[in-house]
């Protein structure tokens, strides 16, 4: 059984950078290509940030990719957003998330097949 447990999350202050883990059980990371996303309070939620399961590409969302970087470790079945020069926008819930298929629209939910249950970041100003 497939298993995505974030951490990383907490109570920061504006400026602070942070770094999200994705630890992923189950089986090898290696075989999902992976995102993040994250939904505030009264919010859809929004793509943040996918990466193809060799790490050779990835993708951003608007306006969030110079302060956000999104990697992997699959040797650690691990995925990791760093998120710096944090802002109180950016308070929400991240959830990560797994593809296992070969047809995948990184930016749409519905195209994976995994989730975590989210860690919560704030952004105190």
């Amino acid at each position: 059984q497939v298993q995505l447990v974030e951490s990383g999350g907490g109570l920061v202050q504006i400026g602070d950078s942070l770094r999200l883990l994705c630890a992923v059980s189950g089986r090898a990371s290696s075989n999902f290509d992976m995102g993040w996303f994250r939904q505030a309070p009264g919010n859809e939620r929004e793509f943040v940030a996918a990466i193809r399961r060799n790490g050779e590409k990835t993708w951003y969302g608007a306006f969030l990719k110079d302060r956000f970087t999104i990697s992997r470790d699959n040797a650690k079945n691990t995925m990791y957003l760093q998120i710096n020069d944090l802002r109180p926008e950016d308070t929400a819930v991240y959830y990560c998330a797994a593809n296992a298929d070969t047809d995948w629209l990184p930016r749409r939910e519905y195209h994976y097949d995994y989730w975590g249950q989210g860690t919560q970041v704030t952004v105190s100003s």
